[in-house]
């Protein structure tokens, strides 16, 4: 029962937040004007795109605009600013995506696209955006990633809060699994950061949409009250994967000093053998050209719970870029899986696939 109530919460939230009245931003004359360090709060839930207001040619491959709302920010001065984005709560913990650009409302021919962010991803993250024109307006769009709900604070400032919208660095190819559970990471304080306070450091499962805090540490002085350069730190892996460290610096703004992948359980390679069809999944990924940017989002078709999801760049020589582990689905009694493709390639628009697949039975003895 008490999974069933929290079921039901859920149900009644989301349909609570999909009941809501439609934001009045939706539309590009009626956008929200940002004032100077003020956080607001909205949702995209039930937001439309105006498609003669946008053109995604401006954006290539970064953005597909499915549900938009509008906002315009005028700097009173020239300088650095910070484009805050924080309490994300989506209904499929996808996150939202953010582009800014000058030019004449509703104008596409007028737009110079300033920064555009779409990483799949529910941290709050900031944008950095160096404006050189006091009194110039600029129009921030905000967006659900691939359709989703999310609510969402939002606020331009002189100081950053989160960690720095940036991809994930690419997977590799091969990444040999660790012999322990145990992942030992080692760092240098550049003497350019020397005004840091400490270190945080995150790590995230290449299926995950958010980062977990994994340490914290403080920066170490000598008697004479210099940084310390060399730090270290040990992180604990319980389940099998491939995950993404980071290391943060606490500056202002928090700067990111390592990115290093750390496969764990089993080697990530593109030469290994396949597996058997009843462990894994293959999506057709031959299908789509090479270099192709993809964003996979499997979902349960039944409940349309999101069951996982990846961004990745197509490379048909790597055969396991394609496989999709289904033990898990087995465990649950899952006979079907819906897969939503959406296809960026190097040339061309941009596409989406929906697929529905059989979850492959067991194999036998297991």
């Amino acid at each position: 029962m008490p999974i069933v109530r929290r079921l039901l919460a859920s149900w009644l939230w989301w349909s609570t937040l999909a009941a809501s009245a439609q934001v009045a931003n939706d539309n590009i004359d009626s956008r929200r004007v940002l004032q100077l360090e003020e956080m607001i709060s909205s949702s995209t839930t039930g937001c439309t795109v105006q498609r003669a207001c946008v053109d995604e040619r401006l954006t290539g491959k970064c953005i597909e605009y499915h549900n938009d709302q509008w906002f315009a920010f005028t700097p009173p001065s020239a300088g650095r600013y910070f484009v805050n984005i924080g309490g994300q709560k989506c209904r499929d913990i996808r996150g939202v995506q953010l582009v800014v650009l000058t030019g004449q409302p509703c104008q596409p021919a007028t737009y110079q696209v300033l920064s555009c962010t779409s990483l799949g991803t529910q941290d709050d993250v900031f944008v950095e955006l160096n404006l050189p024109q006091a009194g110039q307006p600029y129009l921030l769009n905000v967006d659900g990633y691939l359709k989703d709900f999310c609510q969402f604070t939002l606020q331009v400032s002189r100081q950053a809060t989160g960690i720095p919208a940036l991809l994930l660095p690419t997977m590799p190819a091969i990444a040999p699994a660790l012999s322990s559970r145990i992942v030992t990471l080692s760092w240098q304080l550049p003497d350019s950061l020397g005004t840091a306070t400490g270190f945080q450091v995150l790590r995230r499962e290449q299926h995950d949409f958010r980062n977990q805090v994994r340490n914290i540490l403080p920066v170490g002085r000598d008697t004479y009250g210099t940084p310390l350069p060399d730090y270290a730190t040990t992180d604990t892996l319980t389940a099998a994967g491939l995950y993404c460290y980071q290391i943060m610096a606490a500056t202002q703004p928090p700067v990111l000093l390592q990115q290093r992948w750390v496969a764990f359980g089993r080697p990530v390679s593109a030469q290994a053998p396949l597996a058997s069809t009843a462990t894994y999944l293959e999506l057709p990924l031959r299908r789509y050209p090479r270099n192709s940017n993809l964003s996979v989002v499997v979902s349960d078709p039944g409940s349309g719970r999101i069951l996982t999801h990846r961004q990745l760049v197509n490379q048909p020589n790597n055969a396991r870029q394609g496989q999709l582990p289904a033990a898990p689905w087995q465990a649950a009694g899952i006979k079907k899986i819906a897969v939503e493709i959406t296809c960026h390639p190097p040339r061309g628009r941009f596409f989406t696939d929906h697929l529905l697949l059989d979850v492959p039975p067991p194999a036998a003895g297991r």
